[in-house]
């Protein structure tokens, strides 16, 4: 199936395809009266749908678009108040997903997995101490551990939200944090082993699906920073039932502490502040990957950029506090 590249969408053009419902927000007019707007989405992005007003609510125009449901979608894009919109010709028409194939209807990295595989293992490869080399490969050389590590996203609507949006993310603090720990004199082996172990969590705490990227019950009840501590827990007990023991109580307790210590505080998510130096470099690195990203992401989000100008219109930029960023005209060829 050719997926459609939403936003290159341009006023005026035609829409005949098949598409995710991301969102259905039901809403009232000034006078009661109810009215429905979309969001459609596919690999590609995202677009809302004008809204479908009471009358054609009543002829069963959004009849069964519920989020997670695949509909045939039908219209032509037009704009409002600077933003695109899909002007609906017909009702949407809700089609089995039994022959659908998910991946064409979530965002996906750009990037090759494969190749950020490579330079993750290599770096492992490379690595001094032989004994953490032994508790990563507890999970990095479980096969199902990296293909579910690989499909996760790094957050459910944030930062890297995407399939292969951890692995892209844990590649950008390793490289990140490999930097800062060899400006710092740091022990760069444990500074990489927390990188590669502070969000395991995500794999037991995230799940993709037809309703999107979602939190699991894990996920809900305890939260990933605190699910990845107890995983690395299982695993070392599992290699010591099997004689095996790979870590002293204060070493256990060291990498127990990158896991817990990596959003920094508790308003956060971290049940303590970071108290090594390794530990509080993972943080900064951590933070610099998934703030760098927030704001490229709004650089690039053609939506805030209201008639093509420099500056971005912050209201809907969330994820940066609802600031502006801007574009230079210029370049420095």
């Amino acid at each position: 199936m050719t997926v459609l590249d939403l936003p290159a969408l341009a006023v005026g053009d035609s829409v005949q395809h098949t598409l995710r419902v991301a969102d259905r927000s039901e809403r009232k007019t000034n006078a009661g009266d109810p009215f429905v707007i979309l969001t459609l989405a596919n690999a590609t992005g995202e677009i809302e749908t004008d809204p479908i007003w009471s009358d054609k609510l009543t002829e069963g125009w959004a009849d069964g678009a519920e989020p997670g449901a695949a509909v045939q979608a039908i219209g032509l894009v037009s704009l409002y108040r600077g933003k695109r919109q899909l002007k609906l010709s017909r009702p949407v028409r809700v089609l089995p997903r039994d022959q659908l194939d998910l991946a064409d209807f979530l965002p996906r990295i750009a990037q090759d997995p494969n190749e950020i595989w490579a330079r993750l293992d290599k770096m492992r490869r490379e690595m001094q101490s032989a004994r953490l080399q032994r508790v990563l490969s507890l999970f990095y050389d479980d096969e199902p551990f990296r293909l579910a590590f690989e499909r996760t996203p790094a957050s459910i609507k944030g930062h890297h939200a995407a399939v292969g949006g951890l692995l892209l993310h844990v590649w950008e603090i390793a490289y990140i944090a490999r930097a800062m720990a060899k400006a710092m004199r740091a022990r760069e082996d444990v500074v990489f082993t927390g990188v590669l172990l502070h969000d395991i969590g995500k794999v037991e705490a995230y799940d993709v699906s037809w309703e999107g990227f979602v939190r699991t019950p894990a996920g809900h009840l305890i939260e990933h920073v605190v699910l990845g501590s107890m995983m690395l827990d299982e695993r070392l007990a599992r290699a010591a039932a099997s004689g095996e023991p790979l870590c002293s109580p204060s070493q256990r307790l060291e990498l127990q502490h990158l896991i817990l210590s990596h959003h920094g505080q508790r308003e956060f998510g971290s049940p303590v502040r970071p108290l090594t130096l390794e530990a509080e470099i993972l943080h900064r690195a951590d933070d610099a990957s998934a703030k760098s990203t927030d704001v490229s992401d709004a650089v690039h989000d053609e939506s805030a950029f209201h008639g093509g100008g420099e500056f971005a219109d912050g209201k809907g930029l969330w994820r940066i506090e609802k600031r502006s960023v801007w574009r230079p005209p210029h370049g420095w060829e």
